[in-house]
């Protein structure tokens, strides 16, 4: 026989209940959505980190929700190319890429980083399938500019196969590496992948895990941050040239997703506890969305804003 000592057991108990009960509208609004989510910077380095998003993107697999990650690589690439004595370049936010960059590009995304996050995944059941954008033309590309080498742009997805795959229950884990077409490889943003396959796909959100707050209107003033904003106003402010280099092709990929019919974009920290599942199942939203012009209803029960991650992240942690 054993008696309950501490009240605060009995207190937690009800706190995780109330946070059940608070996930239930976000549940209703989720379940059985296709959720597309980019995962890269540095939330994708550290090991405890990724082990707790590739946990919460389990969680709402388990929820009824049908996850497809898409991921970068860039800062082991960046270490990969320098150890290899490879000069690391960028225009424009987009890395140059020569054929000799390419083989280090494939070598750390296809193999290193998507079988890291694969393995995290299926520590909790056999669920991820590790992708590139190779396999079965998932992703097919041609090259961009001369200047920037094997850099490619997006010329179709292959939603057919990615939907079988999440059709049969498992969670596509694809890495940004396209196909030419002609038996080579091209060097894709992973921000733009996300936001291509989104669009293919008909998600019903795309989400950014990266490793700063969200979106700013100027990223020196750390009180810009934005909270939420249409679709016009984020092309708007690609127009302006305010965005920082790193948020252009983010901000780019969610106009064109929004353009395609994906109701909503969200650029969250995952650098902060729990921060996806605070986004998709609490009150208490993070970072920035952006919406559909059509899609006017931007009040506080879209989950969004800037509020601390003081509710869900917390209370896990108990």
């Amino acid at each position: 026989m054993e008696y309950t000592q501490d009240m605060r057991t009995a207190r937690y108990a009800m706190d995780r209940s109330r946070t059940l009960v608070e996930a239930l509208p976000w549940l209703k609004d989720t379940t059985g959505q296709t959720v597309v989510i980019k995962y890269g910077g540095s939330a994708m380095e550290d090991d405890a980190l990724l082990r707790e998003v590739t946990s919460d993107i389990v969680l709402l697999k388990l929820l009824g929700v049908r996850p497809v990650l898409v991921h970068g690589g860039g800062k082991a690439v960046s270490r990969a190319m320098r150890a290899a004595d490879i000069e690391v370049e960028f225009k424009d936010g987009m890395r140059v890429t020569t054929p000799e960059a390419m083989d280090v590009v494939r070598q750390v995304l296809v193999g290193d980083a998507n079988a890291r996050l694969v393995m995290a995944i299926n520590v909790h059941g056999a669920l991820a399938v590790g992708l590139s954008g190779m396999d079965a033309n998932v992703v097919c590309g041609e090259p961009l500019s001369a200047d920037l080498g094997r850099v490619g742009r997006v010329t179709k997805v292959n939603a057919s196969f990615i939907r079988e795959l999440v059709d049969a229950d498992r969670i596509p884990v694809l890495s940004s590496v396209a196909s030419d077409g002609e038996g080579g490889c091209l060097n894709v943003n992973a921000d733009v992948v996300a936001g291509e396959v989104a669009a293919a796909l008909g998600a019903h959100k795309l989400v950014y895990i990266t490793d700063v707050d969200g979106i700013y209107e100027d990223f020196s003033d750390k009180f810009t941050l934005i909270s939420s904003m249409t679709q016009s106003e984020a092309q708007g402010l690609l127009d302006s040239g305010k965005l920082d280099s790193g948020m252009i092709p983010k901000v780019s990929s969610c106009v064109a997703a929004l353009a395609a019919g994906v109701p909503r974009a969200h650029v969250i920290n995952g650098m902060r506890s729990h921060s996806l599942l605070c986004e998709v199942l609490t009150d208490d939203g993070v970072g920035t969305m952006i919406c559909r012009d059509e899609g006017e209803d931007m009040g506080d029960d879209d989950g969004l804003g800037t509020a601390p991650l003081d509710t869900l992240a917390q209370r896990l942690a108990e």
